[in-house]
């Protein structure tokens, strides 16, 4: 009967108390520490899930984790697209880039995603600084292989993080739109995913987050209750060679490979459809997907 009642006069307030105390070893592991979170997806159309990211970024950032926050956007593109009677084109996944395309990418990448997360920041308390990979020549692109068939679609030949360090330093939350120009001043655009990657890696980051629209990697993709919770680069290959790792989770698997091996710690695909997803993530043991480590 006492035991009873000692769990009745258990408050919402201890229960938050408890839950604090028992974050204190991630808090302790990443503060000071640089994360790179990629934010696409499902999180990005809808308003509650975008709120969760934000202020789950600002909660990283106040208990002294480096947040950098990297953004495509995708449907915004499409939508704006359509206004001007530009139809999209996509080959494996990558969007087909001509000039007039790349002018709509910009605009709408640079110049009204990337204020909007910026302000929404700003409103949820913390301080936030937008650029794209022009700005204090952060990226510089090349064109892709196959740019004969998707135009200004580029990749990251050069990162040159400096202009980054002052602002992580000085605690301001970075917000980073996958744009960048080549040597002769030539924009692309370039997978939000890569350029995540590749700025981890050149920062040294202790951690990778692709926010996505799947629960993670799945032992078997057609069963969602078949998450693979954490896996070595060795194994994960594998998966891919056998594939049970297809699609569009490929690219995502493969970036996270090129950050480990430039010497992040840890690369995390996780479920942006979640609330608080981030959270769990860097914070609970449970984790919100697939962690792969070198």
């Amino acid at each position: 009967m006492d035991l009873d009642k000692s769990v009745a006069s258990i408050t919402p307030a201890q229960t938050r108390v408890d839950i604090l105390a028992e974050s204190l070893p991630y808090l302790q592991k990443f503060r000071g520490k640089t994360i790179v979170v990629k934010y696409g997806g499902a999180a990005m159309k809808s308003e509650s899930l975008q709120a969760s990211v934000i202020n789950d970024l600002v909660l990283l950032s106040c208990v002294g984790i480096r947040p950098i926050f990297v953004h495509g956007g995708g449907p915004e593109i499409n939508q704006w697209l359509d206004r001007i009677g530009l139809k999209p084109n996509f080959l494996n996944g990558l969007r087909v880039t001509d000039a007039s395309t790349m002018e709509i990418v910009t605009m709408v990448l640079v110049g009204k995603v990337n204020k909007q997360l910026v302000s929404l920041i700003n409103k949820a308390g913390a301080t936030a600084v937008g650029l794209s990979g022009l700005d204090g020549r952060l990226l510089t692109a090349r064109p892709s292989p196959r740019a004969a068939q998707l135009g200004f679609v580029g990749e990251v030949a050069v990162v040159d993080p400096t202009v980054l360090r002052p602002l992580v330093e000085s605690n301001h939350i970075p917000v980073i739109a996958s744009v960048a120009a080549d040597e002769k001043g030539q924009s692309y655009n370039i997978n939000a995913d890569t350029v995540a990657g590749e700025l981890a890696a050149a920062l040294g980051a202790e951690k990778l987050i692709l926010l996505t629209d799947v629960a993670g990697i799945l032992e078997d993709k057609d069963d969602p209750s078949s998450l693979v919770k954490e896996i070595d680069i060795a194994k994960v290959r594998k998966m891919v060679s056998e594939g049970k790792v297809a699609g569009g989770m490929i690219p995502k698997v493969n970036c996270c490979i090129r950050s480990l091996a430039q010497g992040v710690r840890t690369a995390s695909i996780i479920d942006g459809r979640v609330q608080h997803s981030l959270l769990l993530e860097v914070l609970t043991d449970q984790g919100a997907g697939t962690m792969i480590t070198g």
